[in-house]
Order: C-alpha cells, then structure tokens, then sequence
C-alpha cells in the first residue's frame, strides 16, 4: 500500500465506533497525519498499533501539506485523520485534499463517524435538504453577517460551536432568525454525557443564560418556512378564460385557475361574470 492519501475518520467520542476497514488502513500506511499525535495515539494504543505521525493542522497546513504530499509522491500511503470525526469536514484536511488532487495524487476515502450527519439524523428537523456551516466566525461582526446571508435560507442548516461561544450565537441566532425558530442542540454526541434538545432557539438562549455551557456542540437549525406565493389576479384571470376555451364551466375553470393561481375563487368568479 503506496503512494496514496487515505482520509481516515476517528470515533467522534465512542471509541467502539471505529471501523474494521479505517483500523485495517491504519495498520497497513506507512505513516499517519494527524491533527494532534497525543490524541491519536490514545486511538492507536485502542487498537494495539505503533505508528509514525506526523503533525497536520490549520496552524501548520501551509508547511506540512507540502511536506506529507512528497512522501505520498516517493510511494508512501498517509492516513490523515482528525481528532475526532471525517478528515477534510470543516477541517484543513481540505487544503491536502486539494494540494493530492492537483497532483494527480490518488485520494481514498472511508466513510465512518462525522458529527454533522449523527446530529441532522437525530435532530428530528427536515433531512432531505440541507446545509452545513461549519463554525461561524468569532468576530460578532462577521458572524452577523453569515446569519444575515442566511436569513431566507429554507433548507435546514447545521452549525458547529464550541462551548464558550454557544451563549452569543445563540443570540445572534434568535436575532436573525427569530427566538421561535426550532433548534435542536445535540451536546457530547456519543459520548457519555450525551445530550440532544429539541426546542426553540429562544428557549436554548434562556437555558443557556442560566447553565453554563459544557462540551461540544452542534446545532441544528430549522429553515424558514417558504412563503406563500403572492396572488397573481390578472394571471389567474388569463388562466381561467383559457380553461373555459378548454371547454371548462365557467366554475369550473374559476376553481381549478384560483387554485393555481393562490387567489379567492369567488372573487374570480365574480371577475368572471362581469367580463
């Protein structure tokens, strides 16, 4: 196994949630880039393995990206992993995925445990569509304007936030999209103080406000409810006086052009009388 870049996901906080086949790829590299070598040996040991690391993290990146990729290009296989979750999901795992890609070099990845899907499928919000933000940025300012640029957003949207900064986005959550918005807040997920709240997000800043923060969190965001379509009278008139070419009645073509169109069938009817 050579010259190949593995993204190798990690136990999210439940070390039994390791794969066979992300173990069998840690055993079988040459080396392994990780976020933090002291908490990925604490993995390796679980797994009875010995193996070289390397340190790969946004502190670094722009070094280290570098030098890993001329080791995968001398025929060595890399394991990156994180400390926690899938390489390269708000992670600068990213950047080395890009730097392999333009490379030529073959990337490989394993599916396994990722905190924005575990929290989505628990969080009892819409699935089906969806967007994830990763972290907001620290500065209220710019943090503002990300929500801002959310606020008509429809799909469900998932943030990540550490325990210190939950407080304030909260805020700026209730701000931009309303304290009756619903939330679900998934603390700790599979570890052992596990959590997940299914509330509105002006009910998580009250929480929070009076309990301090703990652990990892991931919030789930419901979308904005779609707007109903503004009522098109003259189209709706057009519709119906084209059904009753069709060979509609005359109430007939009236309900079916009101429903289309989101109007008042009477009231169109009534148009439809005086013409």
């Amino acid at each position: 196994m050579a010259g190949k870049l593995y993204l190798v996901p990690t136990p999210i906080g439940n070390l039994g949630d390791i794969s066979r086949r992300a173990a069998e790829i840690l055993e079988a590299v040459d080396f392994i880039a990780a976020e933090d070598t002291r908490v990925t040996v604490k993995l390796l040991n679980h797994l009875g393995l010995r193996k070289p690391m390397v340190a790969y993290h946004r502190h670094n990146c722009e070094t280290a990206g570098p030098a890993v990729l001329r080791r995968i290009e001398a025929g060595e296989g890399c394991a990156l992993v994180t400390d926690a979750g899938t390489p390269a999901i708000s992670d600068p795992g990213e950047d080395l995925v890009a730097l392999c890609a333009a490379a030529g070099v073959e990337v490989e990845a394993i599916p396994g445990p990722c905190a924005l899907t575990v929290a989505l499928s628990v969080s009892g919000l819409p699935t089906g569509r969806f967007t994830f933000e990763g972290f907001l940025p620290q500065n209220k300012k710019n943090r503002r304007a990300q929500l801002d640029a959310l606020a008509d957003e429809e799909r469900t949207m998932v943030f990540y936030e550490a325990p210190h900064k939950l407080r304030s986005t909260l805020d700026d959550l209730a701000a931009v999209f309303g304290p009756e918005r619903p939330l679900a807040v998934c603390r700790e997920l599979t570890k052992l103080h596990e959590e997940v709240l299914r509330l509105t997000i002006g009910e998580a800043a009250e929480r929070y406000a009076a309990q301090e923060p703990r652990g990892e969190f991931v919030l789930v965001v419901g979308g904005r409810p779609p707007r109903e379509k503004a009522a098109d009278e003259e189209g709706a008139l057009a519709r119906a006086e084209q059904l009753r070419r069709e060979g509609l009645s005359l109430k007939d073509a009236a309900a079916r052009a009101a429903e289309e169109f989101g109007v008042k069938r009477r009231q169109l009817y009534n148009q439809m009388l005086g013409k």
